[in-house]
């Protein structure tokens, strides 16, 4: 018998390897699809979030001592105090559990802070201690979690990232995940990407991949990292004209 944890570490970990686990039809789409049937109510909608994920995914493994805790935590709506490592420093916080989400390898608890009065994205590796309290919470309405969790992953880096995109947000979300900038529309049926980055050089690179023209707005770093990167590409062409 599974206990929640493994079940879902099972289904995810499915998800992200194998391509055809989004497809009932699929032998091993309809295995897992009965696993999640078989979930809590409020573990089960994490999971299915992660069909489709095309991002590179990293070697790095989460702890999973505290798993199965905060999976009951998230199921029955109980607050939970945390110790949390940041850096070298710890601090004691209390949290309303909302889901647990595996994303490229790596555990994420998404929930709210009391003790911030914010929402929040705290890796289940940096955390020492798990104590669950016996007061519960009112959870909020069903939560796109993994969506949550890529948008708030794109905040919170040195430098920041302001970027306008010639089409509309529905289409600039085919080709910018949650993850790299928050879209908002803009005047002129354009999207207005919010981000930051520490790595301006990565962050130019993704923008190349955008199929329509764009304006950065009052991103100095990544604006040489843009102007540096379409310098090479310029070069690369003429030599391969040459």
């Amino acid at each position: 018998m599974f206990t929640a944890a493994e079940a879902a570490g099972l289904v995810m970990a499915t998800l992200e390897g194998h391509t055809g686990a989004h497809d009932p039809a699929d032998v091993v789409g309809g295995a897992l699809a009965k696993i999640v049937r078989a979930l809590p109510e409020r573990v089960a909608p994490a999971v299915p979030d992660l069909v489709g994920d095309t991002e590179p995914r990293t070697a790095a493994r989460a702890g999973q001592e505290h798993l199965d805790r905060l999976l009951a935590a998230c199921g029955s709506a109980r607050v939970l105090r945390l110790s949390y490592r940041l850096g070298d420093r710890t601090s004691v916080m209390e949290v309303e559990p909302w889901a647990v989400v595996l994303r490229h390898s790596r555990w994420y608890l998404l929930c709210w802070s009391r003790s911030r009065d914010a929402r929040r994205v705290l890796r289940v590796d940096r955390m020492a201690e798990v104590e669950v309290l016996p007061e519960t919470f009112s959870p909020p309405p069903r939560v796109d979690a993994r969506s949550t969790v890529e948008e708030h992953l794109s905040q919170g880096w040195r430098y920041p990232v302001e970027v306008l995109v010639d089409a509309p947000p529905v289409w600039v979300r085919r080709w910018v995940a949650p993850s790299l900038a928050r879209l908002e529309p803009a005047e002129g049926d354009r999207t207005r990407m919010l981000a930051t980055t520490d790595d301006p050089d990565w962050y130019a690179r993704q923008l190349a991949a955008i199929p329509v023209a764009f304006r950065l707005v009052d991103s100095p770093e990544l604006a040489a990292a843009v102007g540096e990167l379409g310098r090479r590409l310029l070069t690369s062409g003429a030599d391969g004209t040459s």
